[in-house]
């Protein structure tokens, strides 16, 4: 058990931690507003990955049709040469997509937090998970790193003032069990979303064009 679960569930009376963490959300100084723009931004970072992968899905499809054109003209240079930058693209699709699933658990999360105190239960995953995302679309989408690093920081910001309010020290180190379970299970279903829409390449013998770039 964790040391905030601990602390829930050990601390009793008229003012206890659940209750404390319950009056950050709605008391004199509310934590819902933040959290509520934190959602709102994790939205739009959303609907940003999704542009990136409706224009990688084109231009995968555009890169399959030569691939298979210089496989089928028996063209092996052209045919290396398109199979690697395929390989690179489907690449990149599958660290958007996997970006997309994590972000879109982590957001709908955080809209539940906004009705209940489970906070540190919610939040710091969701800053893990942040962190991670950040880090894996450092070359798919570069310039989403500020506005994630943005988001992560003002969930940093709500746990320093709940620990503050409610006198916890919440460790914000590596990633917790939970966030990892998130990225894992994001990863699991883009592997699996790739697998079932993108076909295989034909080839012209029964060698793999792409065994070569393995």
């Amino acid at each position: 058990m964790s040391n905030f679960d601990k602390q829930w569930k050990t601390k009793e009376s008229g003012d206890s931690f659940a209750n404390r963490t319950r009056d950050t959300i709605r008391g004199p100084r509310p934590m819902r507003p933040q959290i509520q723009k934190a959602t709102r931004q994790l939205t739009s970072e959303i609907s940003r990955l999704d542009a990136a992968a409706n224009r990688l899905k084109q231009r995968e499809s555009s890169i399959f049709k030569k691939t298979v054109t210089a496989v089928q003209a028996h063209d092996q240079e052209s045919s290396k040469a398109y199979s690697n930058e395929l390989a690179e693209v489907r690449k990149m699709q599958k660290i958007v997509t996997q970006s997309r699933i994590a972000l879109e658990q982590i957001t709908t999360r955080l809209q539940t937090v906004t009705d209940v105190g489970d906070f540190a239960a919610t939040i710091a995953p969701a800053i893990g998970v942040i962190r991670s995302v950040r880090s894996t679309l450092g070359d798919a989408m570069p310039d989403a790193q500020n506005a994630l690093g943005e988001i992560g920081a003002q969930l940093n910001a709500i746990m320093t003032d709940v620990g503050g309010i409610t006198g916890t020290n919440f460790y914000m180190g590596e990633n917790s069990e939970e966030a990892n379970k998130i990225l894992s299970e994001a990863s699991a279903i883009a592997e699996k979303r790739m697998n079932d829409s993108l076909p295989e390449v034909p080839t012209s013998t029964s060698e793999s064009i792409f065994s070569s770039s393995e």
